[in-house]
């Protein structure tokens, strides 16, 4: 077995830490902040803005992982999903993981610095949404609310760096992301409920309880309302609505893995909801691609 230099023997724990092991969240911030650039650019986004946003996606969320699990370090060792996590088994310090989230909250702005003044503005709420969300869980029981708000933030961001401002349009797109995470980790949330009940943790899991299938479908329901209007106001093509009904059959899919409520389908799920971005990307992207 590789053994690695010993200033670099506890890099594994630093990246188990910000989750770069696990890709499946930075896909999910990934997919709508990569529509929003495309659409706010009218399918021709300056270079710039791309790699800013990309390297963007990948650092603020690797920041909230870290500010979750400082968050959660006192309940992770509690959860079978979490529990051998860096923070919960003390591989990492909690001193430690606050070093890193504010060191990867400065590479974000400075990263935002390079666009213009109105986003950088815009930032400053962005970056208030990913250190709240880990704590909303003790307080309320829509912490994915909280968690698609700071997921979507990067949608406004995206519009402003490329236009200036953010058309009505891009709230479209924002509320649509708002309610898909809160189908998505909803989804997420059910493989821990079991665990979740007995520590005193709150999610829209444990709130919905034994509607959460049918509360699950209205939202995957609303989430397709909303970017059908989406559609609508940007005079998208056929390219999105055929985008709009390979999500919706994702959501149909997502339904059936849940249908038992076990851990194992509900994570599935969870899983699945990157091809549902996939399609919404691919949708928009190729609706304005000139």
């Amino acid at each position: 077995m590789l053994r690695l230099p010993p200033p670099f023997q506890r890099l594994p724990d630093f990246l188990q830490l910000m989750r770069l092991d696990r890709p499946i969240g930075t896909w999910l911030l990934m997919w709508p902040t990569m529509a929003a650039v495309f659409l706010a650019a009218d399918g021709q986004p300056e270079r710039a803005n791309l790699v800013i946003f990309l390297l963007g996606v990948y650092v603020m969320r690797a920041a909230g992982c870290v500010i979750n699990d400082y968050a959660d370090r006192d309940f992770d060792g509690h959860v079978e999903r979490t529990r051998t996590r860096p923070l919960a088994t003390g591989r990492i310090s909690a001193r430690e993981a606050l070093i890193l989230f504010v060191a990867l909250l400065a590479l974000a702005f400075a990263l935002v610095c390079l666009t213009n003044a109105f986003t950088i503005w815009l930032s400053l709420g962005g970056a208030l949404l990913a250190a709240i969300y880990p704590f909303m869980k003790r307080y309320t029981h829509f912490p994915q609310a909280v968690l698609g708000a700071a997921f979507g933030w990067a949608i406004p961001m995206a519009f402003g760096a490329a236009q200036g401002e953010v058309p009505a349009i891009a709230w479209w797109l924002f509320f649509a992301n708002v309610a898909w995470t809160l189908v998505y980790d909803t989804q997420y949330a059910m493989v821990d409920r079991n665990d979740d009940l007995k520590i005193g943790i709150k999610s829209t899991a444990v709130l919905f309880g034994r509607q959460d299938r049918f509360i699950i479908g209205l939202l995957q329901l609303l989430v397709l309302a909303l970017l059908f209007m989406l559609g609508l106001a940007a005079r998208l093509d056929g390219f999105y609505w055929l985008g709009l009904v390979g999500m919706g059959l994702t959501f149909l899919y997502q339904q059936r893995l849940i249908w038992t409520r076990s851990r194992e389908g509900c994570f599935k799920a969870f899983l699945n909801n990157h091809w549902t971005g996939v399609l919404l990307f691919a949708g928009i992207a190729l609706s304005v691609w000139p």
